[in-house]
């Protein structure tokens, strides 16, 4: 009888020790993901970010629909970090970059910062702001290759993650040729946040030409990966270069 009564003691605390250090295990691998995934946006507890957003053609303060879902999913993302967002109009965020995380959102055309950002961080990279409906209207231009839009069937998307030097927090491009390619970029963040720091470590900069693929029925979800174009991307033109 005394012996069983061990038995089943020492079975209830055999398990108490393997749950424990299972929980602990687990515990210990959270805190490992979340460090790293802090690191690579740059977003320690507490800390703040910026999103900044165009506005919809037409409206004062409006943003489009899909801009609103693409600054949900981001949202999420930066809860998950214990950091807090701060939501800006491109024309008001009149500041420099690499004090706080950054993600800008939308194209040239329509985001006045998403413009200086490109020309200042991005020389390489040439976007056609034409507002009328030109056959050229919307498309990249990226070391000499060009990319047009084909509106819901064929639309690219630049993902970038940039620093201004060590120790500055990154700033995040969602450069779209409409919005819901914004969204899609935000999407493929953050579900391939992981491998992208696998690839470019936790303070790499690197540049991705993203394409969104039959919009029209799929939505921001199909997204293939075209090429990594930083080095072409923050390379200025022969022409322009000094």
């Amino acid at each position: 009888m005394y012996e069983d009564l061990l038995n089943i003691a020492l079975g209830v605390v055999a398990t108490g020790v393997s749950a424990s250090l299972g929980w602990l295990a687990r515990t210990a691998l959270w805190r490992r993901r979340l460090r790293r995934k802090q690191a690579f946006f740059g977003l320690p507890g507490n800390a703040e970010c910026l999103l900044v957003v165009n506005r919809e053609a037409g409206g004062e303060g409006v943003v489009h629909r899909f801009d609103v879902f693409a600054l949900l999913e981001l949202a999420a993302l930066i809860k998950d970090c214990g950091a807090h967002a701060r939501i800006v109009h491109h024309d008001t965020a009149q500041q420099g970059f690499g004090e706080r995380t950054e993600f800008c959102l939308g194209g040239p055309y329509s985001n006045r910062r998403m413009a200086a950002h490109l020309a200042v961080l991005l020389p390489g990279v040439d976007v056609n702001t034409d507002v009328e409906p030109v056959a050229d209207r919307g498309a990249f231009t990226i070391g000499g290759e060009r990319y047009p839009m084909d509106a819901g069937t064929s639309e690219y998307v630049l993902l970038a993650r940039l620093t201004a030097g060590e120790g500055a927090r990154p700033v995040f491009l969602l450069c779209g040729q409409r919005a819901i390619t914004n969204q899609a970029a935000s999407r493929y963040l953050v579900r391939h946040h992981e491998k992208l720091a696998r690839t470019y470590g936790a303070d790499g900069s690197f540049v991705l030409l993203l394409k969104v693929v039959n919009s029209q029925a799929y939505g921001p979800d199909v997204v293939e990966l075209v090429a990594d174009v930083t080095r072409a991307a923050r390379t200025a033109p022969a022409g322009e270069a000094g």
